[in-house]
């Protein structure tokens, strides 16, 4: 029995969970048995699947491996990672969906689940009909289910169809009733697996503040899983990264989509650019970017006040004239945050090396990670919209922290520091 802090809600311990790889039932005890002689005779299964191969005894995958964590009461938790990181899993071992191969954990409360879309839902049953029917699973009676059942259909939005069975409603009304039911029932932890991301974006932003609601009125303990790091970032306040099965961050939002976004590499990326590796393919590459530095600088901090200044080295290889240039500038999820413009900055012939320095007053943007991208373009044709030339992923640079007043800048507040607003009387 693990012992539990009086506001812990879940505790794991050194939870792991491993899968065979290609091992499954045949359905009966007399093809099993066919398929065991076989295998100890060294011939082929009876019973195999045409074109799969064959996994040698032992072979597995380690799905979640040494998890642990405390969630406690109240918290709204993010889980990220990529596919096939365990995130799932995780939370299909919290639900008691499957067991674990190892380790072992423990909550209190009841749960509320959304693995995917009609998870506890009776296809022939209509929707009133699966609402009390959830209402039993969590311990609740007919007259508990009554009391909430006219707030619940309201919020789902499905009043029309809540006497028609659920196997003719869309996945989005299926996604819709179902949050309803978790958001509204007594279940102290409630758990998201995606499910929102099959709703429309209204309603996803109805069900994020209903969560929030429940969380902060109520201390409901929420679990989410999405690869959509905006709505991640609106609704909870701790962030969990999963890779390969292991945690390997826990804390912070921003931080933790910066470490699943690879946020956190300070490198420069590419000073030199000896293949195509950060480049983009274009139709006409009229140049090769070979080189970008900073100058007169050791490292990619910078600092209020300072201007980065960039030297870009290429050679031509055609003829080149009104040669322009966009600096793209990106934060760590890689969304554009501003761009700077340079136009007509070269002409020269085919084989020549080209250089240009410039300097980018980077003063407004407030702290965090950036990357850059350099994007050059050329008129090709008369009276045309100029065309990409060349195109490569860029340096990346850091901007230290950047206060406005006495209050300290946080990163929900954007990404441009515009300075204070004037008082007009």
């Amino acid at each position: 029995m693990l012992e539990m802090r009086e506001n812990c809600v879940i505790k794991t311990e050194h939870l792991s969970k491993e899968y065979r790889l290609g091992v499954i039932g045949t359905g009966t005890l007399r093809r099993d048995l066919q398929s065991w002689y076989a295998k100890r005779r060294g011939r082929e299964d009876p019973n195999s699947i045409i074109g799969t191969p064959d996994y040698e005894k032992g072979d597995s995958f380690l799905a979640l491996d040494d998890v642990n964590i405390e969630i406690n009461r109240g918290e709204r938790v993010g889980i990220i990672g990529a596919n096939g990181a365990g995130k799932s899993t995780l939370l299909k071992l919290l639900s008691r969906v499957t067991s674990p191969t190892d380790g072992s954990f423990q909550f209190r409360g009841r749960i509320a689940s959304m693995l995917e879309v009609g998870t506890g839902f009776h296809a022939e049953l209509t929707g009133r009909e699966n609402i009390y029917l959830n209402g039993a699973i969590l311990g609740m009676n007919r007259s508990e289910v009554s009391a909430k059942i006219d707030d619940i259909i309201s919020f789902s939005e499905c009043e029309k169809f809540i006497d028609t069975p659920v196997k003719r409603y869309s996945s989005g009304m299926f996604v819709k009733l179902a949050f309803s039911v978790a958001a509204h029932l007594d279940a102290e932890i409630m758990i998201m697996d995606e499910v929102l991301a099959v709703g429309d974006m209204r309603f996803q932003r109805k069900c994020l503040k209903k969560m929030r609601e429940l969380a902060e009125q109520e201390e409901r303990t929420v679990l989410y899983v999405s690869h959509n790091m905006s709505t991640i970032q609106e609704l909870c306040n701790r962030c969990i990264v999963l890779e390969q099965g292991k945690v390997i961050f826990d804390g912070d939002v921003d931080e933790a989509i910066k470490c699943y976004l690879g946020g956190e590499n300070d490198e420069f990326f590419s000073a030199e650019y000896e293949d195509d590796k950060y480049k983009d393919k274009v139709n006409n590459n009229l140049l090769c970017l070979e080189r970008v530095k900073y100058n007169g600088r050791t490292t990619n901090i910078f600092y209020p006040g300072e201007k980065m200044l960039l030297q870009l080295e290429w050679k031509n290889l055609m003829d080149i004239d009104n040669l322009n240039l966009r600096i793209e500038v990106y934060d760590y999820r890689r969304y554009p945050i501003t761009s700077f413009l340079a136009e007509n900055i070269y002409k020269g012939k085919s084989g020549e090396n080209g250089s240009l320095r410039l300097g980018l007053d980077i003063d407004m943007l407030t702290q965090g990670v950036y990357y850059t991208r350099y994007v050059f373009t050329s008129s090709l044709k008369p009276d045309a919209e100029p065309e990409t030339v060349e195109a490569a992923s860029g340096l990346v640079f850091r901007k230290t922290r950047r206060n406005v007043g006495s209050q300290p800048w946080k990163k929900s507040w954007g990404s441009v520091v515009l300075g204070e607003a004037e008082i007009i009387e």
